[in-house]
């Protein structure tokens, strides 16, 4: 585990390096808004690194609106102005990786405002999805096997539900983390499982009837064992 976080914090290091590196190769180039960065085999041999590397801070970089890839043409500068994506650089490259109540907190928030837009948005396609994840998961608890990552799918499942396309990419961003941590503290063995079969079943009929005030009521007493169970943990580290 030890040699896991180590290799992971390394990755997080060279990352944003290569992001300091575009950061001052737009800067001195003085690039605008619009203009094509170097291809990304220009820029891992000029800063000494595997072209996957580049790749990977690209992405981050177009996750956070700061570049735009476009296929077949190359990678550009988004429009906003050189203060403002600076500043956005410098909040990046002091981002930690989230601690485990840092994600159940934001995954709470998160899933309180998507289980209400899923009972109030669902289709009967959607409906199909949450149940198929919802019996993969009642499967694997009464069978006594890990079911972290059926949970997952399912809470992705009414992430999707809720039509809010934002919230889905956020949902999808945390999951990895999660589903790490949970492995990583044997959630799963606690109990939370078992009683998650019920608790599942009220959150699915409470978007079934599209009743958004219980399916967030139900979400919310879905959430209070683990959160106190994650605080229990955050405490006694």
């Amino acid at each position: 585990m030890k040699l896991e976080i180590l290799a992971k914090m390394d990755s997080l290091d060279l990352q944003n390096a290569i992001i300091s590196k575009i950061r001052d190769l737009i800067n001195n180039k003085n690039l605008e808004p619009g203009d094509k960065l170097p291809s990304e085999r220009t820029l891992s041999e000029k800063f000494e690194v595997t072209r996957s590397n580049v790749r990977d801070a690209i992405q981050k970089l177009e996750f956070y609106g700061l570049l735009e890839s476009i296929p077949q043409s190359g990678t550009f500068v988004a429009n906003i102005g050189v203060i403002a994506m600076n500043g956005m650089i410098e909040d990046i490259l002091r981002l930690e990786s989230p601690d485990f109540k840092s994600l159940v907190e934001t995954r709470i928030l998160l899933e309180l405002k998507t289980v209400r837009l899923a009972a109030i948005r669902r289709t009967d396609e959607d409906l199909k999805k949450i149940k198929e994840a919802l019996d993969a998961y009642t499967k694997k608890v009464l069978k006594g096997e890990d079911a972290v990552q059926e949970d997952l799918l399912f809470h992705l499942a009414i992430a999707k539900a809720s039509g809010n396309s934002t919230m889905n990419t956020f949902m999808l961003v945390i999951t990895p983390g999660i589903i790490t941590n949970f492995e990583k503290y044997h959630v799963c063995d606690k109990g939370l499982a078992q009683s998650g079969i019920k608790e599942h079943d009220d959150i699915f009929d409470a978007i079934k009837k599209q009743d958004p005030k219980l399916a967030k009521q139900k979400m919310k007493e879905h959430f209070s064992v683990l959160y106190q169970y994650c605080y229990n943990i955050k405490k006694s580290s």
